[in-house]
C-alpha cells in the first residue's frame, strides 16, 4: 500500500489515540503493544491463566476497527454484575482465542480479520507472546514488582521485565527495521512506553534505525511514576534505558519543557477541553514530520 510505514509503541489509551491519528494517512501502521499490565480485568485473568496482558491489545484492535460496527462496541463492553463484573468482553474473547490458537499474536490477527482490518494496512502486535512481569527500581534502590505497583511508585530510575530472557516479537522487530517513522507514546512513561520498549531485542532495534524516533509526551504528569517530571525528565528516562528520541512532540503550554538537547516541537495536539490528545490534531502534526 502507498504511504509511509509507521510503527507506534506503547500501551493503554495513549497508543489507541496514536493509531487513530496516523491511520488516515499511513500506508501501514504496526502497533507494538505492552503486555505487562496486571491490573483490572487483565490482572484478574492473569491470576488464573498464564497469558500476556490482554487489555491494551484489545484497545488497539478496537481503535483500528470501524467505530460504528456493533462488534467494536461489544468487545469494549464490560459486565457490571455477577462473577464477570468488571471484565471486558474483548479480554475474554482474546483469552479464548489465545487458548484455541496457541498464542496471543494469532488471537489478535483473528480478531483483526473479523473486524476486516486489512493486514496490508495495519497490524496489532503484542510485544511478546510470553507472560511477563514489569519491575522497577527507584533512586534509593527499592525494587517494586508488577505494573500496578510500578505505576504507584515515585522516584523511579529503571524498569525491566521478568524473565530477563524474554524474547521480543520478531514481527515487531522487523516492523521497526522497515519503518519510515517510529512513535513512542503518548502514555505512561514507565508502565506503557518503556514497558514495551525494553523487551528483548526491541531496544537494540530502536537504536539501530536511521529514521526519526518521535516521543509524544503526555499532556500532564501521569500519577506517581512521573510526578514532578518535565519534558527533559521524560527524555532523560528514555536515554537511561538506551532509547534516544530524535524529537519530542508536546502540547503547547502543557508539561514544562526543562532543558534538553533533543529537539522539542510544541503544538496544539490536545482536544478542546485539554484533557486528551485529539487524534486529528495529533495526526496532522505527525504527518508534517514526514517528507
Amino acid at each position: 500500500m502507498s504511504g509511509p510505514k509507521v510503527v507506534a509503541i506503547g500501551g493503554g489509551h495513549g497508543l489507541a489515540v496514536t493509531l487513530r491519528a496516523v491511520q488516515p494517512w499511513a500506508g501501514h501502521v504496526t502497533a507494538v503493544v505492552s503486555t505487562a499490565d496486571d491490573g483490572g480485568s487483565t490482572g484478574r485473568l492473569r491470576e488464573s491463566w498464564d497469558v500476556p496482558a490482554l487489555g491494551d491489545v484489545r484497545r488497539c484492535l478496537t481503535a483500528l476497527a470501524d467505530p460504528d460496527d456493533v462488534w467494536t462496541r461489544v468487545l469494549e463492553r464490560r459486565f457490571d454484575a455477577g462473577e464477570l463484573a468488571g471484565h471486558a468482553v474483548g479480554n475474554l474473547v482474546l483469552l479464548a482465542l489465545t487458548e484455541e490458537l496457541g498464542d496471543l499474536q494469532s488471537a489478535c490477527d483473528e480478531v483483526a480479520r473479523g473486524f476486516r482490518i486489512d493486514r496490508r494496512r495495519a497490524r496489532v502486535v503484542p510485544v511478546t507472546d510470553d507472560a511477563i512481569v514489569l519491575q522497577g527500581r527507584t533512586a534509593s534502590g527499592e525494587v517494586v514488582r508488577g505494573q500496578v505497583a510500578v505505576a504507584e511508585t515515585e522516584g523511579l530510575r529503571e524498569v525491566w521485565v521478568d524473565p530477563a530472557c524474554t524474547a521480543a516479537s520478531r514481527v515487531a522487530v522487523e516492523a521497526i527495521r522497515a519503518a519510515d517513522l517510529i512513535l513512542l507514546g503518548p502514555g505512561s512513561l514507565y508502565t506503557s512506553v518503556l514497558a514495551a520498549a525494553v523487551v528483548g531485542d526491541l531496544r537494540k532495534a530502536l537504536a539501530d534505525v536511521s529514521v526519526r524516533v518521535v516521543y509524544v509526551a503526555n499532556l500532564r504528569a501521569d500519577g506517581a511514576e512521573t510526578s514532578g517530571y518535565d519534558v527533559s525528565d521524560h527524555v532523560a528516562a528514555l536515554q537511561r534505558h538506551g532509547i534516544q528520541p530524535d524529537l519530542v512532540v508536546t502540547q503547547r503550554g502543557g508539561l514544562p519543557l526543562g532543558t534538553t538537547e533533543v529537539e522539542v516541537l510544541e503544538a496544539d495536539v490536545a482536544d478542546q477541553r485539554g484533557a486528551l490528545h485529539d487524534p486529528a490534531r495529533l495526526g496532522r502534526v505527525l504527518r508534517s514530520l514526514l517528507p
